[in-house]
């Protein structure tokens, strides 16, 4: 089962200096048809403009992970952890017990970024953060797992769920595969580019919620970037 879910059908709002749209219910956008899948809880696609972004907040009991797809975030938390994580790259803060932190696009451009949010396996631990460059040559005509919670995942960020985040790049015409397994959920966002996955059309930053598949099949139409949730 693949359930199309076309950008324009997301939720969101535009408040100027961030331009947000939501695969799930968030703020003030409530779908009791969209709360979650599986243990991903939020997908935005947030658009920041520059010199501004998201103030000092709190968080516990949530793994955020930012995929970003174009600019730069810069990344600042009360445990003292500052970072500039680049197009391409991916930050992971474990939230744990609890952690303040802000996001700011300090670029002179717009920056564009996926935020992900999975529920951990266990409430609490030591809040973290770190962040790792993935060439996306090193992920051309394949997946590869940015971050993971299983320990057979080698050179990936952790994250304290059963889940992993995976990206590939494909050329028009490519075609990659993933075993999901039929007992377990992805959720499948191009972040360029259109694709068609087990014979349906998801087009650009449109989500794909899928269920009952035991493997994925993934072709570009044209040239395309993709990040796919693998989570229970």
């Amino acid at each position: 089962m693949i359930e199309l879910r076309p950008f324009g059908s997301l939720g969101g709002a535009n408040h100027g200096w961030l331009n947000a749209r939501h695969h799930f219910s968030f703020a003030d956008y409530q779908d009791p048809a969209r709360t979650n899948w599986g243990a991903l809880r939020v997908w935005n696609d947030d658009e920041i403009q520059p010199d501004s972004g998201f103030p000092p907040h709190p968080h516990a009991n949530m793994e955020i992970i930012t995929y970003v797809r174009q600019g730069a975030i810069t990344h600042k938390d009360s445990l003292g952890n500052e970072g500039r994580t680049e197009a391409g790259d991916v930050q992971v803060m474990s939230a744990g017990s609890g952690i303040r932190h802000a996001e700011w696009n300090a670029e002179p451009g717009v920056t564009k970024i996926f935020q992900i949010w999975i529920i951990p396996t266990e409430a609490g631990g030591t809040p973290s953060w770190g962040a790792k460059p993935f060439p996306k040559a090193g992920r051309d005509g394949k997946f590869v797992a940015l971050a993971s919670g299983f320990a057979n995942d080698a050179d990936t960020l952790r994250i304290r769920a059963n889940a992993r985040v995976l990206g590939a790049t494909l050329k028009a015409g490519e075609t990659a595969e993933y075993p999901i397994g039929n007992t377990r959920r992805a959720y499948l966002v191009p972040a360029a580019g259109s694709i068609e996955v087990n014979g349906v059309r998801v087009g650009a930053r449109d989500g794909a919620a899928v269920a009952n598949e035991n493997v994925l099949r993934v072709t570009a139409i044209e040239d395309a970037e993709i990040v796919l949730v693998d989570a229970a």
